[in-house]
């Protein structure tokens, strides 16, 4: 008697289907569609906001779930899928570049030759410019900071010294949410608002979407980071979702840099 066995005959992982990111999907339409109704004065709007709010985090979360029993316990983040997630990540990033080139772009066509509704200067006339040496300078020094604890952190993985990897991943999380305090107190005593014309709009953008998208889902990135390296998830060589998360902490700083030489520093 023959018996037929179907052997793999790639490294590759089929995914198997998975209604996570179709509810993710759903989950961020509504929670974008229902923001927009909110601001706008929609009745009941905010309920369902919160509504999709917790979907999406429900559906991340299990979503999470799934892709870390698939790397850790079942053995399918093969060398081959590892190079091909790190690719992912890697335009991923290279596609969250590429919307901050449209955010500068649109802050340097207007401060470079500011027209006369602006005053012909810039800042434009009226508009009180944040200092660069106080808060600001301080969130730099912290974000910065975070870029060399989160590299120990991983350096510290690589050699096997998991209480070191611990340390710095934890003080790295501390200071992002230092920073993004320290962020939301600059909004609060800043002597202009969003709709103070496009030096507003430009400058609330480019920092409010590192701060909210970069900083915030970074954070998150790493606290999962943190909570499977206590779970012994991750070994001196397989730590793909916590290389993943450094990576993406690392453009977080880069840009922030660039933010601060040119929206602060430049800018006032």
């Amino acid at each position: 008697m023959i018996t037929k066995f179907n052997y793999q005959r790639h490294p590759y992982h089929l995914v198997s289907p998975s209604p996570w990111p179709l509810n993710t999907s759903i989950s961020l339409f509504t929670l974008t569609l229902t923001g927009v109704l909110t601001m706008h004065g929609f009745s009941k709007a905010g309920y369902i906001l919160i509504i999709a709010f917790l979907n999406l985090i429900f559906s991340m979360s299990l979503w999470f779930k799934d892709i870390a029993s698939e790397g850790t316990f079942l053995g399918n983040h093969t060398y081959a899928v590892q190079r091909g997630i790190n690719l992912g990540v890697g335009l991923f990033i290279v596609s969250e570049a590429l919307f901050f080139l449209a955010i500068f772009w649109a802050y340097f066509h207007s401060s470079l030759s500011p027209n006369i509704e602006l005053g012909t200067m810039w800042p434009p006339m009226g508009i009180s410019a944040i200092n660069p040496f106080e808060l600001p300078l301080l969130n730099t020094i912290i974000l910065l900071s975070s870029g060399v604890t989160i590299t120990y952190a991983h350096h510290s993985l690589i050699q096997g010294n998991r209480r070191g990897a611990l340390y710095g991943i934890i003080f790295t999380i501390l200071l992002a949410l230092i920073f993004t305090v320290f962020q939301i107190v600059e909004y609060n005593v800043s002597s202009f608002t969003i709709s103070d014309g496009v030096y507003g709009s430009t400058f609330y953008f480019g920092t409010g979407f590192h701060g909210l998208v970069h900083v915030m889902i970074g954070t998150a990135f790493l606290g999962v980071g943190l909570f499977r390296l206590l779970s012994y998830h991750f070994t001196d060589h397989h730590h793909l979702g916590l290389e993943s998360g450094i990576l993406y902490w690392h453009f977080v700083d880069v840009v922030w840099l660039i933010l601060y030489v040119a929206f602060y520093y430049w800018g006032y």
